[in-house]
């Protein structure tokens, strides 16, 4: 660097990749050069102020030597590069690639024109960004003899892995052991009940009345293993959505309001890119006017970036599920969403992402249902609760009804996956409808559909 240009920059003051020193203190320098190392590199100018002013600085023959013993207390150790020019130093810090470096016990990077000191969570995050830490490679209490084979066998089917090979050998080579024990990702594949080793790793799905928290109709966690608790969450959306039933060639054709690829995307993408490290667990609502699934964990890039850029969080898991008909192609998940349900909106804080299905008011269509009994697809049970829950569930109970009339509450709510309150609310308003009347006791009696 020449003089004029050294007095440029100078002018352009302290950023991201320059800073200004009067003297040579040992510890300060010492965090600059970590700092810079942990982020994109920089300069550090010897003998000039913060605001700019040059004051120089005395350099004598063991000055050079002096940098580069800062710069190897760093761990990992350093190599920087220094310049003299006139009186003004110059420390060349490159841009590190064994990341993370830290000095005196501590880590630091750059934040604009500062070196900040980062904290336990933030060390977290930096690891992970940098992909020096990963969540899926960790080991835990979980072993050889929690592996649930009925699930391994499932998955070995959906991948098309050979018959021939052994279980170890599937599980090396999809990178499910971590020095040949069983790691967290394979604990969230193959495990009976994930929340025996991980108790943020299960989801949440709630069903409101209206538009917000204040009814909770029905909720249910499920914390089995990875693909069961996915397909319960999807399954829980679609029996608590509309769907809109047509008649086509004599034919009953079923259309979700929300295509059920979408909310399959959309739940796969929360588990897949989640950050288990938090506490926090992924969240599936279903209000009257929209569907949200909450993902824990910030953005490892840029929202600007959002929709255009793809970071696994969790690459195994990814891996694994590719060889399944689950992901058709890595980081295309946003996309796919938005082609099938243009109008979904995406919500991104510091801490958290949500996907959210903005839903249609209630539209009653008739249509034959069962022996010859016109019902309404709805069966004005939205109109009643004031929630879209009754679309084709009212409809099914009815069906259900006809089939057996000594079904039992239990029975109902084994069928749907709904609590036996909640069954008792259908039944309670299809009877105030006239839809149906319970003959006998409740013990020993029977339902009746009366067909009008």
């Amino acid at each position: 660097m020449d003089k004029k240009n050294l007095l440029n920059l100078i002018k352009t003051g302290e950023g991201y990749t320059l800073e200004f020193k009067e003297s040579l203190n040992h510890k300060e320098i010492g965090k600059s050069i970590c700092a810079f190392a942990n982020s994109d590199g920089g300069k550090i100018l010897l003998g000039v102020t913060d605001k700019g002013e040059i004051k120089g600085i005395s350099i004598n023959n063991r000055f050079s030597s002096e940098v580069q013993t800062i710069a190897r207390n760093i761990d990992p150790s350093l190599v920087v590069n220094f310049e003299i020019i006139d009186n003004i130093g110059i420390i060349y810090v490159p841009l590190g690639k064994d990341k993370p470096y830290l000095v005196g016990g501590s880590f630091y990077v750059r934040q604009g024109a500062n070196s900040q000191k980062l904290d336990r969570n933030e060390i977290i995050d930096f690891l992970q960004n940098e992909n020096k830490i990963s969540f899926e490679k960790q080991t835990s209490s979980f072993n050889f003899k929690d592996i649930d084979n009925t699930k391994f066998l499932k998955y070995r089917k959906k991948a098309k892995f050979s018959t021939t090979l052994s279980k170890e050998h599937i599980l090396k080579n999809l990178n499910l052991l971590t020095n040949d024990i069983p790691n967290n990702a394979c604990a969230l594949l193959f495990s009976k009940r994930i929340t025996k080793f991980f108790l943020n790793a299960d989801i949440s799905c709630v069903l409101y009345q209206g538009d917000t928290k204040a009814v909770m109709l029905d909720k249910k966690v499920f914390e089995s293993d990875f693909l069961s608790n996915f397909e319960n969450a999807v399954l829980f959306i679609l029996r608590n959505t509309k769907t809109r039933a047509d008649i086509i060639n004599l034919r009953r054709v079923e259309t979700p309001e929300i295509p059920e690829a979408a909310l399959r995307e959309a739940v796969l993408n929360a588990m897949i890119h989640r950050d288990y490290f938090v506490q926090g667990r992924i969240l599936v609502e279903v209000y009257e006017d929209r569907v949200e699934i909450l993902n824990p964990g910030k953005l490892l890039f840029s929202p600007k970036d959002f929709g255009k850029v793809s970071i696994l969080r969790n690459p195994i898991l990814a891996g694994c599920l590719q060889r399944t008909e689950f992901i058709e192609k890595i980081g295309s998940g946003i996309k796919r969403i938005k082609k099938l349900f243009p109008s979904v909106k995406f919500n991104i804080d510091t801490d958290w992402f949500c996907i959210v299905f903005k839903r249609q008011k209630i539209i009653e269509s008739t249509m034959n249902v069962g022996v010859n009994a016109p019902v309404k697809d709805t069966v004005n049970v939205g109109v009643n609760v004031g929630v879209n829950v009754g679309v084709n569930v009212g409809v099914k109970i009815l069906k259900l009804i006809k089939a057996n009339n000594k079904v039992t509450y239990a029975q109902m709510a084994t069928e749907f996956n709904l609590s036996t309150k909640t069954i008792e609310r259908y039944l309670k308003i299809l009877k105030e409808q006239k839809k149906i009347k319970r003959i006998g006791s409740d013990k020993a009696g029977y339902w009746k559909v009366i067909d009008k």
